[in-house]
């Protein structure tokens, strides 16, 4: 990694599962996990299948109809218990804590990259193998990454560096992609603020288009696309939202969203790790302008679904950035996938993305 990263604390959960406290301040105070939880399969309880018509990846996770569902307060698995009876987090406080999810959708200890058994070319499926993770972003139940201090929405990003770089090292594991999902518009189950990271055995078919397109951008133009598309918004900067030295912050010029914001650090890099210190301070404080801006919008809230594209370090193709976007297209309004969005993936928008800038200029000053 560019940049030095303290190791975290780690515990053991009831069944197995390790759990990581990364602290700027004083350290955990953490206590032993008393719940009776069964213990963790050693092997790999999903499937991926291919489908055979499209070639796209689909994660089969039955056990997770049975996930933690919207509890109440006192029962949220994401409060710090000392007692260690109730929650996922036994310590009596945290500032960022990090768990495997007790129900993932990929699972299993690191083995060989993803193959799909069989010969049938129909029936193309293969083990769940991969790592799911949940990031808590505060023991504050009541809070939001917007609220964070910019001290704390950087040790967010060292904690979400820390974890690209072990999982990047597992031979098994593809791609590894931070997110949050925030609002239940959005499907949030768990109102305490956190995210999660995915380390999936394969590129996900996002991943694989813009992989493609970069490819046959550089095989006609000689030029990177991300480099081209960074350099082309920053020279005609009507959707320009935020530049510093480090981090520029734009709606892209096809936005597909009602709230749509990609971020791209000036320099190119391929995934958090690479980042400098002065670098990730600043990357972590325009993304808080941004999610401040957000809530300055309507009078609620807003929904939103944030996330990193990342690359392994000396891919031929990819750039570090996040794309941040939100289903909410007016106060009272949300913007539904319907027909032509999920029956064809053929985005249709009520807003220009310049206009979409000018109001998001407008509220993140």
């Amino acid at each position: 990694m560019t940049r030095e990263i303290a190791d975290p604390a780690a515990a053991r959960l009831a069944d197995g599962r390790r759990i990581l406290f990364f602290n700027a301040d004083e350290p955990p105070s953490i206590t032993a996990d008393q719940r009776g939880l069964p213990q963790r399969p050693q092997v790999s309880q999903t499937t991926v299948r291919r489908d055979p018509t499209t070639g796209d990846a689909v994660i089969i996770a039955p056990a997770r109809q049975e996930r933690t569902y919207k509890p109440p307060r006192s029962m949220c698995p994401l409060c710090p218990d000392p007692t260690g009876r109730s929650s996922e987090i036994p310590a009596r406080d945290y500032e960022v804590a990090v768990f495997e999810n007790r129900f993932p959708s990929l699972s299993g200890p690191p083995g060989v990259p993803w193959q799909p058994s069989g010969d049938d070319p129909l029936r193309a499926q293969g083990p769940g193998i991969g790592r799911c993770e949940v990031v808590c972003f505060t023991s504050e139940h009541e809070g939001s990454f917007a609220r964070l201090s910019p001290n704390r929405a950087r040790l967010v990003v060292d904690a979400w560096t820390h974890r690209t770089a072990e999982m990047f090292a597992r031979s098994d594991i593809e791609e590894v992609y931070c997110f949050e999902n925030r609002g239940e518009e959005i499907g949030v189950t768990l109102p305490h603020p956190h995210g999660q990271i995915y380390g999936y055995p394969l590129r996900t078919r996002r991943t694989a288009a813009l992989v493609r397109t970069a490819q046959a951008y550089r095989a006609e133009h000689d030029a990177d696309l991300f480099e081209a598309v960074l350099a082309a918004e920053i020279a005609e900067g009507t959707r320009i939202l935020i530049r510093t030295e480090y981090t520029t912050a734009f709606v892209p010029y096809a936005a597909k969203w009602p709230v749509e914001v990609h971020v791209y650090p000036n320099r190119h890099h391929q995934n958090l790790t690479e980042l400098t210190d002065a670098e990730a301070d600043d990357l972590a404080a325009v993304y808080l302008r941004l999610l401040r801006g957000f809530d300055a919008l309507y009078d609620a809230p807003l929904p939103y679904i944030a996330g990193w594209h990342q690359y392994r370090s000396g891919s031929a193709e990819g750039y570090l950035h996040a794309e941040l976007f939100s289903i909410r297209r007016s106060s009272d309004k949300l913007k539904y996938l319907a027909g032509s969005e999920s029956g064809r993936d053929a985005f249709i928008t009520d807003k220009t993305p310049e206009a979409i800038a000018a109001q998001l200029r407008e509220v993140i000053r």
